[in-house]
Formats: structure tokens, C-alpha cells, sequence
């Protein structure tokens, strides 16, 4: 049995019936993106819970083997060339089990929304694209596709028509534009339904995003029509 990331959680109301699970960049943990919350115009939505996990403490091979919290080992610079495969699976059965403790909670999983920024955004992508069940959406904050000479032989059918929120600084200096831009095409060359953002921003996060981020949850969140 996978044992439950710590996290912070979030209810925006009692009893809610809509999840967002949100993962933090390298070096970050939970409380990153937790004091959002409350800035995000969340007008017409039911109840979300937000749930913000923290990632494990691991040695990071690019900054000299400290110690920190991420979710995957990064073994070169370019994030692609060298991958860690290991870590990456690990930590997608970790946010997998917080996805099903969400469902075992009565929220259901198109009522669950999978987001990250940076290492957060990887994973996010991984393990959301490969979830069997159909998620509401997922959010991709200035981040990329993991693994992504494996994705089309591993993608889960369920999540193929699930609308992704890709968003990305065009001066981001840490994940080039150009690698969430690879991103991007490859699952638009894929038929996924991307909404793609663009910020003058570097590896960050910019107002005018945050706005857009809430439109998104609106729209993926919209109260169910009986």
C-alpha cells in the first residue's frame, strides 16, 4: 500500500465535490502555490477542495547532490537527455493514490483537477495522461512532458479528450519555452485539447495567469447539470 504524501488541504466550502490537486516545483513544497486560494476567482464553482502535497527529500544530482524536496531526480541540464525513469514512476503512484483517496472521499474523478508548476507541471502531465479514469482537466505551469518517447504507447484512453491549460513564461530561463512549446505540439499532434498561455514572465508565475487559471477551473468546474 502506497503510503499518503503529507499535504495541506484547502475546502473552499463545506463538503466540497471537486478536487485540486496542485504540485509544487523542485526545491518548493506544498505551501508554494497553497496561499493562492484565495486569489482565484472561483464565482459559480461548488466546493473545491485543494489539496497542495509535499514531494519526498531527495538528492538532486544537478545541484551537487543536496538534499531537497522533488519529485524526480534531474541528472543533466536539458531535462531530457537523461531521465529518471525510477523516480518519475515513484512519484506517479504517490499522486495516483492521492487521486483515488480523493474518489474514496465521494469526489468523483471528472470533478478532479490535476495541476503542477515546473517538476510539478512533469508530473502532473505523466500521471494525469495516464490515469484511467477521465479527469476535469489538468493545469501545466511552466513545465514539460517527462518521458516523452514513451507517451504515446503508455497514455490512458480515458484522458484523451481531457482539457489541458498549458501556461509558460517567454523568458523563462530555467524550462526553456521551447521545451513546454515541444510539449505542447506533441500532444496537440496527438489530438489533446491544449489551451495554450503565454507570459512576459520568467520561471514564475504572472498575474494575468492567475486570472486565466481561475477561467479554467470555472469552466472544468462548472456545477454538474442534473
Amino acid at each position: 500500500m502506497t503510503t499518503l504524501l503529507p499535504h495541506i488541504q484547502i475546502d473552499t466550502a463545506p463538503n466540497p465535490d471537486a478536487a485540486v490537486i496542485w504540485l509544487h516545483g523542485l526545491g518548493a513544497d506544498g505551501n508554494d502555490f497553497a496561499g493562492l486560494v484565495p486569489e482565484l476567482d472561483l464565482t459559480g464553482c461548488p466546493g473545491i477542495r485543494f489539496i497542495f502535497p509535499h514531494a519526498p527529500e531527495i538528492p538532486v544530482t544537478i545541484n551537487g547532490g543536496y538534499v531537497m524536496p522533488a519529485w524526480y531526480d534531474l541528472l543533466g541540464t536539458d531535462m531530457i537527455s537523461r531521465q529518471d525513469a525510477a523516480g518519475i514512476g515513484a512519484s506517479e503512484k504517490a499522486i495516483t493514490a492521492l487521486i483515488e483517496r480523493e474518489i474514496a472521499r465521494g469526489i468523483s474523478a471528472k470533478r478532479i483537477v490535476l495541476a503542477g508548476f515546473s517538476q510539478g507541471c512533469a508530473m502532473a502531465l505523466h500521471t494525469g495522461l495516464r490515469f484511467p479514469q477521465a479527469l476535469a482537466g489538468i493545469m501545466a505551469l511552466s513545465g514539460y512532458l517527462p518521458l516523452a518517447e514513451r507517451f504515446a504507447a503508455e497514455r490512458a484512453a480515458a484522458n484523451a479528450h481531457t482539457p489541458i491549460f498549458m501556461a509558460h513564461g517567454n523568458q523563462d530561463p530555467v524550462v526553456l519555452p521551447a521545451r513546454g512549446e515541444a510539449s505542447r505540439d506533441q500532444l496537440s499532434s496527438l489530438g489533446y485539447p491544449v489551451q495554450w498561455h503565454s507570459y512576459p514572465m520568467p520561471h514564475s508565475l504572472h498575474p494575468r495567469e492567475v486570472v486565466d487559471i481561475s477561467i479554467f477551473l470555472r469552466q472544468v468546474l462548472a456545477p454538474e447539470v442534473a
